[in-house]
């Protein structure tokens, strides 16, 4: 504690030593530099949610093509067993509402 001490007295005497006229203006530029830094982090941070939009974009655009190559798939597959494509939504559309109707 006693060094704690000689310490808080050490900077008490040389914060007694300062002179009175000290500008409270900040360093030339400093400003300047403030608000660039500021500008980059907001930048820093728009370009990460513009690379999350833009990667969530990319991703749905390939579920859409897969799903659209499976269906015309599927579609060819039906017309080449000469299967109408609308019947098996026939036969599932019975199939709920006869559960329905019990």
């Amino acid at each position: 504690m006693n060094d704690v001490d000689g310490k808080i007295a050490r900077l008490l005497r040389s914060a007694a030593l300062i002179k009175e006229d000290v500008s409270l203006e900040a360093p030339f530029g400093f400003d300047t530099r403030v608000v660039a830094l500021w500008r980059a982090r907001e930048q820093a941070t728009s370009l990460g949610l513009g690379r999350l939009i833009r990667q969530v974009g990319l991703v749905a655009a390939a579920v859409t093509i897969i799903a659209t190559a499976g269906a015309y798939r599927e579609s060819n597959r039906n017309l080449e067993k000469s299967e109408p494509f609308a019947n098996e939504f026939a036969i599932a559309d019975s199939a709920i509402q006869d559960e329905f109707l019990q």
